[in-house]
């Protein structure tokens, strides 16, 4: 069978599993896992272990031998009992959350699934993976006292809102013999922030007659003298003054915050539509590393600011990542 038939095949397969399995639709958390969303089947291991244990039994029928019945019924216990412990591996297992920090389009979103179950039962071998959606690498959900979360990374491609795809949990465990699986679809997107411009010119002069000052003992300008205080660094102390007025004298430095900078859309001339909303991301990141306050202004919408830290940031971003796709 060629590659690309197998494959279609393979799709068509996947489709037709998906519409038969719970969840079919995207579900609020926190979700339990229950018997009726659990699934179980052997492994490949697990079907060579049933073949043998098969041939093993018709042999021993053939030539009427006792022991040898005995232990491949001893065997076949063994292997039904470990798809019942896999099946309990995951039953009652309760996702509560499923929640990712904003990154820029292009970074790897880390995805963290936190779970919770009765700390009574050891819970051991269970994966979490994107049941093949963007191929990201599995992750291992480890479960201290009832409770424990795994990371997996999901590839981002454009800004905006990305589904969350549906999610995988399985496990192996005791044996090997069967393979135990649950899904979990959440509902809530993710935030994905518009990629920087990687290289552009420098932030907009900023708005204002005055620049804002505040004092700072590692300052470059001196704001006044005033008396000595203990604590005061020695490199402060001005002597000349404090050797006229006969006791101790100290500079208070100052050390100048710049002005306010304003974003605005129209600012960034002769750039395509997207390439104006990664300018303006790049101009946000240089001015939070340059402690600047700035104010986001986008056509259609309240300015935002001006003002600055995470808090800030976050909702300038979130505004660029969100506006309209042409």
């Amino acid at each position: 069978m060629p590659v690309a038939a197998a494959r279609r095949l393979y799709q068509r397969a996947h489709v037709i599993a998906m519409m038969l399995t719970r969840p079919r639709d995207p579900e609020s958390l926190p979700a339990r896992l229950d018997r009726r969303r659990i699934y179980v089947l052997p492994t490949r291991f697990g079907m060579f272990y049933a073949f043998a244990l098969l041939t093993m039994l018709a042999g021993a029928l053939n030539y009427n031998n006792n022991p040898a019945l005995l232990l491949g019924m001893l065997l076949g216990g063994a292997g039904l009992a470990s798809l019942i412990t896999a099946q309990m591996q995951l039953s009652g297992l309760e996702v509560v959350a499923a929640e990712a920090e904003p990154v820029a389009a292009g970074t790897p979103l880390a995805l963290r699934l936190h779970a919770r179950a009765d700390p009574g039962r050891v819970r051991r071998g269970l994966r979490l993976d994107d049941d093949g959606a963007f191929d990201a690498e599995p992750a291992v959900l480890g479960l201290e006292r009832g409770a424990g979360d795994a990371q997996l990374l999901l590839p981002t491609q454009r800004r905006g809102w990305i589904d969350v795809p549906r999610l995988r949990l399985s496990t192996t465990r005791p044996l090997g013999l069967a393979r135990a699986w649950a899904y979990v679809w959440p509902e809530s997107p993710l935030l994905v922030y518009p990629t920087p411009e990687p290289h552009g010119p420098p932030l907009p002069t900023g708005h204002g007659d005055s620049a804002q000052a505040r004092l700072n003992p590692a300052g470059d300008d001196v704001h006044h003298l005033r008396g000595y205080r203990a604590g005061d660094a020695r490199r402060a102390i001005a002597w000349k003054p404090s050797a006229r007025r006969d006791t101790l004298i100290v500079r208070e430095f100052e050390q100048p915050m710049g002005t306010e900078v304003v974003l605005e859309w129209h600012a960034a001339t002769g750039l395509a539509y997207e390439g104006r909303i990664s300018r303006l991301a790049r101009w946000i990141d240089e001015a939070e590393r340059e402690g600047r306050r700035y104010q986001l202004r986008l056509p259609g919408q309240p300015a935002i600011g001006p003002e600055r830290g995470p808090v800030h940031r976050h909702a300038c971003l979130r505004a660029l990542a969100l506006m309209p796709r042409v």
